[in-house]
């Protein structure tokens, strides 16, 4: 649906994007992750045919944005960080205009309803939206995409600035829109691209750091294969019961955590889940399971070990430079 080509681009001397290579599948959802001034906007607005790139090729749903950009951009619907909005106008004004504006041959008044519906605008239809709140002009925002019906939505920071139950809402209706649209949400808030996203990919100093699925990438870059266990039941026989599981490597008793309930750091072979083991063995003892979560590192960790190894990556490239070329000039 999407593929990105060896895509540079550069401003000037400086180099935004470092010939990036990623393909999206129809129906996936994927998260574009990177800190700020990594390359994200940059790559979306290349995407969405607002910039040309130095090098490389992207095309979208089958068509080049370079020699084919008027049927690229009728195949994406874009929602950039500040939505595209007109405050003076309603809503039906509005949408009736970008209808107008892409040419949109689906029967008018049943299709601006659809996505009324979707995206849960219809209360404020006739309202300016100068009077709306920055939930609703968000959402406002993400109907505009949606018209036309295209296979492509590419979301750049669609949460920035909203409340958390604003923010579930959209992140809700993403998920939704997903079983119909191929979808690239561009974010550097990662709790929200993991509850969302299929698979990611971090971009960082215009190179891609990682493409995974978040779990992947938290398995990948993690040594530690621990379990946190908190059991209600006799300590020394739920640590015997533990070590005797298939799979497991070690038990460290962690000590109580309230009367009558311990903690224990389970250890497991690599490629090994004992989760469901370690429940239906409490099970059979009536041993209440009261928390089981993984000691892997969080995918925020992950995300912080990788930019800062590339950021290390690149100073000692630079030193290494600087040392040959002293070099250079010593033997001259």
């Amino acid at each position: 649906m999407i593929e990105v080509a060896k895509l540079t681009k550069r401003y000037g001397s400086q180099l935004a994007v470092d010939g990036i290579s990623f393909r999206v599948r129809e129906g996936e959802i994927l998260g574009f992750l990177g800190p700020n001034g990594a390359g994200k906007t940059t790559t979306m607005n290349i995407l969405t045919g607002y910039l040309s790139a130095s090098a490389g090729n992207v095309s979208i749903n089958g068509y080049d944005v370079l020699t084919q950009p008027n049927e690229a951009k009728s195949s994406i619907g874009y929602l950039p960080e500040q939505p595209p909005l007109y405050l003076d106008m309603t809503v039906r004004e509005y949408l009736g205009f970008i209808y107008e504006l892409k040419k949109c041959r689906l029967p008018r008044a049943e299709h601006i309803a659809d996505i009324c519906q979707t995206v849960k605008i219809v209360e404020v239809y006739g309202r300016l939206i100068k009077n709306l709140s920055k939930g609703y002009r968000q959402r406002v925002g993400l109907a505009q995409a949606l018209i036309g019906n295209p296979p492509v939505l590419i979301l750049d920071e669609p949460t920035v600035g909203l409340d958390p139950n604003q923010i579930i809402e959209i992140r809700t209706l993403i998920k939704r829109l997903g079983k119909k649209h191929t979808v690239i949400l561009s974010s550097h808030i990662l709790p929200e691209v993991e509850a969302v996203c299929d698979r990611l990919v971090v971009i960082h100093r215009g190179r891609i750091a990682a493409d995974a699925p978040a779990a992947e990438l938290t398995r990948l870059h993690s040594t530690d294969r621990r379990l946190l266990v908190r059991v209600a039941g006799p300590d020394t026989e739920v640590n015997k019961l533990l070590r005797g599981i298939g799979g497991v490597v070690g038990v460290a008793a962690l000590g109580a955590k309230e009367p009558g309930v311990y903690e224990y750091a389970v250890e497991q072979r690599e490629r090994t889940d004992i989760r469901r083991d370690v429940f239906s063995r409490l099970a059979e003892k009536k041993w209440p399971l009261l928390g089981l979560r993984s000691m892997e590192m969080s995918l925020e960790e992950v995300f912080i070990k990788l930019t800062n190894e590339q950021v290390a990556d690149t100073g000692r490239k630079k030193k290494d430079r600087r040392a040959e070329a002293r070099k250079g000039g010593a033997a001259g």
